[in-house]
């Protein structure tokens, strides 16, 4: 969840998820598994897609409206996944931030197979973007599998993606900011930024290879390594995505952790005041947020027979 608007002067192809609540004093929490392939098998090669597993939990005081994050798992062509994060901000407005990160994501779930999009993220941000009607803004990454392994993604603001690879990060996403907690953004107001903002990648995947996409709630809670760890131990896709989020959650609960946002925090210059300094006191702790994961593994599908 950014927390800043951006102010120029001052500043559904298959699921849209959204956690059910039974119990109000509860956080809820969902975890899905989704394994799909391509429909159209190549006579002469395998073929790559996603089987994903996702969970997500909300910020603590925002349980029973499901948090301001969405996303959407697809299976068309080798996959597409997608995060977006609603603005806090908003709020300060009257208006619910989460309407604006859901309904880019319905519109950008029911697009992933239209002609002009062409399997192109950033196109695809583009037209998700202009069908959004809802006021508000949100940080937002896509990611789009081709069936002969390469990914595409394209990202506005710091929504993040990891690939990891025989116990390696080998690709991630660079968040972008106009300054600290206050991160790029697709917005209803024409001041925001738009796909043509969006950060475009390609990396290809190979079987085995680890796909972590997620909010700013992982990211700002919990360091690579963590990532990298917590893998090694959950090889199931669900029982990842839920490891991370439930690790990521613990962290912004914290209060002496050191976070890499507290570690970015201080790094841009907010820290805990001189006297405190002088008591040997710094600035710790983790940050509560919303926290979507997206976990997915590459697997290949046998060649069909000629």
């Amino acid at each position: 969840m950014a927390n800043s608007i951006y102010r120029a002067s001052i500043l559904q192809s298959q699921l849209l998820f959204r956690p059910s609540l039974s119990n109000k004093h509860s956080v809820p929490k969902k975890s899905n598994l989704f394994c799909f392939a391509s429909s159209q098998l190549s006579p002469i090669r395998s073929e790559v897609s996603f089987c994903t597993g996702t969970h997500l939990i909300p910020y603590p005081n925002k349980v029973e409206k499901g948090g301001e994050d969405a996303f959407f798992v697809s299976n068309f062509n080798g996959g597409v996944i997608a995060v977006a994060d609603g603005v806090s901000g908003w709020a300060e407005r009257n208006v619910d931030p989460a309407l604006f990160s859901k309904e880019l994501m319905a519109n950008a779930s029911s697009l992933v197979g239209d002609l002009e999009v062409n399997y192109d993220p950033r196109i695809l941000i583009r037209k998700a973007h202009a069908a959004t009607s809802s006021k508000g803004s949100a940080t937002a990454i896509v990611a789009m599998l081709e069936r002969n392994g390469t990914m595409k993604v394209a990202s506005v603001g710091d929504c993040g993606l990891r690939v990891i690879r025989k116990g390696q990060i080998v690709f991630s996403t660079t968040p972008q900011e106009h300054y600290f907690d206050c991160p790029y953004q697709l917005s209803s107001e024409l001041i925001g930024q738009t796909y043509l903002d969006a950060v475009d990648s390609s990396v290809e995947l190979v079987q085995g290879d680890t796909i972590v996409m997620g909010s700013d709630g992982l990211f700002d809670n919990v360091f690579d390594r963590e990532i990298i760890s917590t893998l090694a131990i959950h090889s199931d896709v669900v029982d990842a995505a839920k490891a991370l989020a439930n690790l990521a959650s613990n962290h912004s609960m914290d209060s002496r952790f050191e976070s890499p946002y507290s570690l970015e925090a201080r790094s841009k210059g907010f820290d805990v005041p001189i006297w405190k300094k002088i008591l040997g006191m710094k600035l710790t702790g983790g940050k509560l947020d919303d926290i979507t994961v997206i976990a997915g593994k590459v697997v290949t599908l046998p060649a069909a027979a000629s």
